[in-house]
């Protein structure tokens, strides 16, 4: 690994920590899970930096939040987080990260908007739900389907940063591309 990809997972680190700072909204179906900007994150370092580096920026991400950095929306963090109800969601952006970034390394040649989009609500949104909703159906004692249920006020906050993400994507490609095309 190069001293620029190592620059590259601590700036989608610091970005990610920075997505922070708009105010996040609660949802008391979910037991206060958060709708924040953050969750842009790990979909902007996949489909930008690809699914290795992408994940690693995360797993940094993750790692801060561990050892006590308050660096989650809310002002959050340390080892508490991952007994709380976003603790799936949470480890789901490593996965989300990996997942986003390699569909785009894999669809590079021909990325546009709506390959990047998609890509990025399969990796951002669908990785991270899929682990995200059962923990909370377990951390909250409700049952998947309302859990899923709950989560649908995620929806389109989601589709609208995976929409930018795919803006932010092309826009990358086309003027400083860090992803090589995949052999």
């Amino acid at each position: 690994m190069s001293t620029r990809d190592i620059v590259y997972i601590a700036l989608f680190a610091a970005l990610t920590a920075a997505l922070a700072l708009f105010p996040p909204i609660a949802v008391p179906i979910l037991g206060g899970v958060p709708i924040s900007a953050q969750s842009m994150g790990p979909m902007l370092a996949g489909a930008i930096l690809g699914g290795k580096r992408g994940a690693l920026s995360m797993l940094l991400v993750v790692g801060l939040v561990a050892v006590g950095l308050p660096i989650l929306s809310g002002g959050r963090g340390g080892l508490g987080v991952f007994a709380g109800p976003t603790a799936g969601f949470l480890v789901g952006w490593i996965g989300a990260a990996f997942v986003t970034g390699m569909l785009h390394e894999f669809g590079w040649r021909k990325l546009n908007f709506l390959s990047s989009f998609t890509y990025a609500v399969i990796g951002g949104i669908g990785v991270v739900y899929a682990l995200g909703i059962p923990w909370v159906a377990f951390w909250a004692e409700i049952s998947l389907t309302k859990a899923a249920i709950g989560s649908a006020a995620f929806i389109p906050g989601d589709l609208l940063k995976a929409a930018l993400v795919g803006i932010v994507a092309v826009t990358v490609k086309r003027s400083y591309p860090l992803i090589q095309k995949a052999a």
